[in-house]
């Protein structure tokens, strides 16, 4: 589901981005609190998961609902970007623009 579009950075401007150290970033992925693209072997993050120098507030909590409730982090990451006519526009983006209610529900409800 990658888009072209979609800008990425790496774990060292992520850190950079963050004011913490590139392993801190990795571990932040290892711990499901940030994601990396699939297949990218986490070496590539999505910009928009970070917003004013910090990981998406509800990012980590809304990966761990959809895990917990079986998706793979391939079907995670495609949910995040799929464009949702309801929402309007995809998960990531309501999640910026701080409609973390919503999406959390609906993460809750497909968990389910």
């Amino acid at each position: 589901m990658q888009s072209d579009e979609m800008q990425t950075l790496t774990p060292a401007e992520v850190a950079a981005a963050l004011g913490v150290s590139p392993n801190k970033v990795r571990q932040l992925v290892r711990e499901g609190k940030l994601m990396a693209v699939p297949g990218s072997g986490n070496s590539r993050i999505p910009a928009d998961f970070l917003q004013d120098g910090a990981v998406l507030r509800h990012l980590p909590g809304l990966i761990t609902v959809l895990r917990d409730g079986g998706f793979s982090d391939a079907e995670v990451f495609e949910w995040l970007f799929r464009e949702d006519e309801s929402l309007p526009g995809t998960p990531v983006a309501a999640l910026r623009g701080d409609r973390h209610t919503e999406v959390t529900r609906r993460a809750q409800a497909l968990a389910f």
